[in-house]
This record gives C-alpha cells, structure tokens and sequence, in this order.
C-alpha cells in the first residue's frame, strides 16, 4: 500500500494524519473491550464450541487479530512483512478464499494449540505493530477505510463472543453463569398497550448516507416505494408471546411456513431458544448470562427464529415489517417510541438479505465480507443487548438463516393498512 502521494496538499495530509490518531485511540479502545469480555473466563471456557454455527472465544480473539495483519499489516509492508505466526494464516482465516486456505468452520474448536496465552501474545503483537504503523508517517486512506472497517469487524465479534459463549454454557447440563452480576436482563417495555404507528403510502431514502462509516451492503442509499402500513411502537413481550404458547402455536401447521414446520418438528421446538420448564412445571425459566431466571413477563421475547417470528405475527393477526418499513420509521424524526426500544433485540424484518440496487462488491479479498452471503438469509435490524454501543444505527443490516435462534432476535409487528 503506498504512502501519501507527494503531490498532495498540506491540508489533506493534516487531514490523514488526524484521521490517523483518531483510529489508533478507537483501535486501542475496541481491542481493550474485547479483551475484557473474556475476564472470569478459563482456557477451557474459551475452547469450547456447541455447535458448528457458534465458535470457540479464543477463535473469535485470534481470528479479529487475523485480521488487522492480513488486510492492514501485510497491505501496508508488502513482502517485507514477517509474519507473527505463518500457520495462523490458515488457522484464523474465517470465509476468505481469496486468501488461501481455512479451517473449516465446524472443526474451529479442535485447535487446542496454540494455547490461549499465544493467542493473547499474537493480539498484543499485532497492537503494538498496528500502533506503530499509524504513528508513522501518513497512511494511504484506502488502508485507513481498511482499518476502520476492522474496527467494526471486530465489534461484531465482541457480540459474537457473547452469543456464542452463551450457547456454550447453555450445553453444560449445570448450567453455569458467564458472570453472576453481569447486567444481561433485557429491560421490560412499558407497562402500556402495544399501538401501532400508522404511516401512509408514499417514496422514501433507504441506506446509509454517501459519508461515515458504514458496512458495503447498506449502500447504495436509494427509493422505495411503500404501500401504507402500520408498525408495533414496542416488542412483543415475553408474557404475549406466552399466549401464543398456550394458544398450542406450536402444534398448530396452518400458522408456519412449509420449511418452518419442518424444522420445528424435525429440532422439536416448543419454545423460543434458552427456555426451559423441569419436571413438567407450569413456569418458564430462561437461561441468562447470568444462570437459569424466571421468564421476565414484560421482558421482549427474545431468541426465537424467523420462522417463530412469522408464526408468531400470523396467530397475531399482524405480518412482520419489511426492511424498508422498518429503517424508514426509525429514521423518522419524532417516532421516537421506536427508537427507544432500539438495542434490546435484533428484530426480524420479512426483507430477504439481497443486494440494494446498484450494489457492487469490492475489488480484492475483503470483498469478500458481505456480498457472496447475499442468499437464503433474512435481515434483522435494531441492534440487542449484546451489541456494542454505538455500532448499529438504522441503516444496519443484519442477517441470519431463517432457522438462526442463538442470536438475540426478537419480533416487531406491522400490519398493512
């Protein structure tokens, strides 16, 4: 990657340089957070993987600091760059064929070596050669947009980190807690009737504005034409969800789609995600991050599927909103009902995850982030409990396959008008 070009004016120069520092405190604060998600953890707690969708901490910690040196360090110093450690190359590598081999997903937690101190070495390497490389002299702005894009990359880890070791923990039969006082309880939504905020037909802006971060796929920002609808300003609830469960919303196939039905008699669900009644007790109890608790009532319902989602809003008599309904209302100034109850649960639109009209897929590897994933999964928007501060914002785009539970996914409603 080259330096700033001599012809450049003074002033950008000052500009890239500003920029320069701004990162390295963001990138100082970003990795420091991300090692603090792992205090109280063991080595064995960081190696465990329950399933193949959910992988191990000590994965998540090395493969964010694969990261910075693959598409940061090595761009930055060419063939120059020695390596920390050749064999992560391929051992950290998640999805990018465009660099070379990976591990395949399911066998993540079979690395048992290097040892979870070499991982904590191989970061604090990696930090300190990204701190030098951004205390040197002005750095090409394409690398900067790579570096900021890792910073947020690495903020999706960090709820990563959490949703995973809580599937985790949830499959030892002791059922442990992350941490005993961690404030993981979803707030209870006002002790109100759900309304709903009617809007009327009409174009509309959907995407992230040309400027400031984003993620390639909220972009390009684009028209929309919306028929007139009406959107929940709350949740659905823990206790209204229950409703459904005792109205036998399970056994009940003319409220599924086809492959939802078959996935919920094939994975035997009679609950969302984490719930769980012993000894044919009448009371749900629910796994936290903070051990077994009893269903919060007013608490939004939280890890269920985009198939439950769905045969949730049809018993409801309601639809889910679309992606353009949603992002739409959010952004609107004044609806700030909806907003308030933003970053409590990722909330399931009808949207399939496909590319916004115009969208192009970035030259090189790191093209490679967001565009080939663009079929059989839906999109989530608002942001949870789980996600960093600051990182999601209307325009997010978040997506999972339809059958996704462990991620904290809840349900809006909409209906048309």
């Amino acid at each position: 990657m080259s330096r700033a070009g001599i012809g450049e004016s003074r002033a950008s120069r000052i500009l890239d340089t500003s920029r320069q520092r701004a990162l390295l405190d963001a990138f100082r604060r970003v990795r420091a957070a991300t090692v603090a998600l792992t205090e109280g953890l063991s080595a064995e707690d960081c190696m465990l993987q329950s399933m193949p969708d959910a992988s191990p901490v000590k994965w998540h910690l090395a493969h964010v600091t694969w990261f910075f040196e693959t598409f940061v360090l090595e761009a930055a110093h060419g063939v120059r760059y020695a390596p920390f450690d050749p064999a992560f190359r391929v051992l950290f590598n998640s999805y990018y064929v465009g660099v070379g081999e990976r591990l395949p997903r399911a066998e993540r937690g079979m690395i048992s070596r290097p040892a979870l101190e070499r991982v904590f070495a191989y970061r604090q390497a990696i930090d300190e050669r990204v701190a030098a490389l951004l205390t040197s002299s002005a750095i090409d702005r394409s690398l900067l947009d790579v570096l900021e894009l890792g910073l947020h990359h690495e903020q999706q880890h960090q709820e990563l980190i959490v949703t995973d070791l809580k599937h985790h923990l949830w499959k030892n039969p002791l059922r442990p807690a992350y941490r005993a006082a961690i404030e993981d309880q979803l707030f209870a939504v006002p002790a109100t009737a759900q309304e709903f905020v009617e809007r009327p037909e009409g174009i509309a802006q959907i995407g992230a504005e040309a400027e400031g971060f984003a993620f390639d796929n909220e972009r390009p920002r684009h028209r929309v034409w919306l028929a007139p609808f009406a959107i929940a300003t709350l949740p659905v609830t823990c206790g209204e969800y229950l409703r459904f469960i005792e109205d036998r919303g399970y056994a009940r196939p003319e409220l599924w789609l086809s492959d939802g039905w078959d996935t919920r008699v094939r994975e035997g669900w009679e609950a969302p995600l984490y719930w769980e009644r012993e000894n044919g007790a009448s009371a749900w109890q629910v796994f936290t991050l903070r051990g077994m608790q009893p269903v919060g009532q007013d608490e939004p319902v939280a890890h269920v599927s985009y198939y439950e989602a769905d045969a949730y809003a049809r018993w409801a008599e309601a639809r889910l909103p679309t992606e353009a309904e949603w992002e739409c209302v959010a952004e609107t100034v004044g609806d700030a009902s909806l907003q308030q109850r933003n970053g409590e649960v990722w909330e399931w639109t009808r949207s399939a995850y496909l590319p916004y009209p115009g969208f192009r897929i970035a030259d090189g590897a790191v093209g490679e982030y967001n565009g080939k994933f663009m079929v059989n999964q839906m999109v989530l928007k608002g942001g949870s409990s789980a996600t960093p501060a600051g990182h999601a914002r209307a325009s997010y785009r978040n997506f999972f396959p339809p059958q996704a539970r462990w991620q904290v996914s809840g349900i809006r409603l909409a209906r048309d008008l």
